[in-house]
Protein backbone atom coordinates (compact mmCIF):
# COMPACT_ATOMS: atom_id res chain seq x y z
CA UNK A 1 0.00 0.00 0.00
CA UNK A 2 1.19 3.49 -0.84
CA UNK A 3 1.82 6.19 1.72
CA UNK A 4 0.27 9.24 0.14
CA UNK A 5 0.47 12.85 1.24
CA UNK A 6 -2.75 14.49 2.41
CA UNK A 7 -3.41 18.20 2.83
CA UNK A 8 -6.34 20.18 4.21
CA UNK A 9 -7.08 23.64 2.92
CA UNK A 10 -9.58 26.18 1.68
CA UNK A 11 -10.75 26.40 -1.93
CA UNK A 12 -9.72 29.81 -3.28
CA UNK A 13 -10.71 29.31 -6.94
CA UNK A 14 -13.13 27.04 -8.82
CA UNK A 15 -13.18 28.85 -12.15
CA UNK A 16 -11.51 26.02 -14.09
CA UNK A 17 -13.35 22.98 -15.46
CA UNK A 18 -12.84 19.94 -13.17
CA UNK A 19 -10.07 21.74 -11.24
CA UNK A 20 -9.83 23.75 -8.04
CA UNK A 21 -7.07 25.72 -6.34
CA UNK A 22 -6.63 24.87 -2.66
CA UNK A 23 -4.70 27.11 -0.25
CA UNK A 24 -3.15 25.02 2.54
CA UNK A 25 -1.51 26.46 5.63
CA UNK A 26 1.43 24.83 7.39
CA UNK A 27 3.12 25.81 10.64
CA UNK A 28 6.92 25.67 10.54
CA UNK A 29 9.51 26.58 13.14
CA UNK A 30 11.86 29.48 12.42
CA UNK A 31 15.41 28.04 12.34
CA UNK A 32 17.01 30.79 14.43
CA UNK A 33 14.26 32.32 16.57
CA UNK A 34 12.26 29.09 17.18
CA UNK A 35 8.96 30.85 16.61
CA UNK A 36 6.15 29.20 14.65
CA UNK A 37 5.55 30.79 11.25
CA UNK A 38 2.54 30.22 8.99
CA UNK A 39 3.44 29.16 5.48
CA UNK A 40 0.76 29.05 2.79
CA UNK A 41 1.01 27.00 -0.39
CA UNK A 42 -1.46 26.73 -3.26
CA UNK A 43 -2.22 23.37 -4.88
CA UNK A 44 -4.12 22.70 -8.10
CA UNK A 45 -6.40 19.73 -7.44
CA UNK A 46 -8.58 17.53 -9.68
CA UNK A 47 -12.31 17.82 -8.92
CA UNK A 48 -14.01 15.48 -11.45
CA UNK A 49 -17.60 16.42 -10.52
CA UNK A 50 -16.88 20.15 -9.98
CA UNK A 51 -18.62 19.95 -6.59
CA UNK A 52 -16.25 22.10 -4.47
CA UNK A 53 -16.95 25.82 -4.29
CA UNK A 54 -14.93 28.83 -3.08
CA UNK A 55 -14.68 28.88 0.71
CA UNK A 56 -15.09 25.13 1.24
CA UNK A 57 -12.63 23.34 3.52
CA UNK A 58 -11.43 20.27 1.64
CA UNK A 59 -9.03 17.35 1.95
CA UNK A 60 -6.77 16.54 -1.04
CA UNK A 61 -4.41 13.64 -1.74
CA UNK A 62 -1.30 13.43 -3.89
CA UNK A 63 -1.67 11.41 -7.13
CA UNK A 64 0.21 10.92 -10.37
CA UNK A 65 0.59 14.07 -12.51
CA UNK A 66 -2.54 14.78 -14.56
CA UNK A 67 -1.10 17.92 -16.14
CA UNK A 68 1.82 20.31 -15.72
CA UNK A 69 0.52 21.69 -12.41
CA UNK A 70 -2.21 19.26 -11.35
CA UNK A 71 -0.83 16.55 -9.05
CA UNK A 72 -3.52 16.45 -6.34
CA UNK A 73 -7.08 15.08 -6.19
CA UNK A 74 -10.09 16.08 -4.09
CA UNK A 75 -10.91 13.40 -1.49
CA UNK A 76 -13.72 14.99 0.48
CA UNK A 77 -15.41 18.27 1.31
CA UNK A 78 -15.07 18.58 5.07
CA UNK A 79 -16.96 21.83 5.57
CA UNK A 80 -19.06 23.97 3.28
CA UNK A 81 -18.26 27.68 2.93
CA UNK A 82 -20.79 30.49 3.09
Amino acid sequence: MLNRKYREGVVVSDKMDKSIIVSAEQGVMHPLYKKRIKRTKRYVAHDPKSEAKVGDVVKIVEIRPLSKTKKWKLVEIMERGE
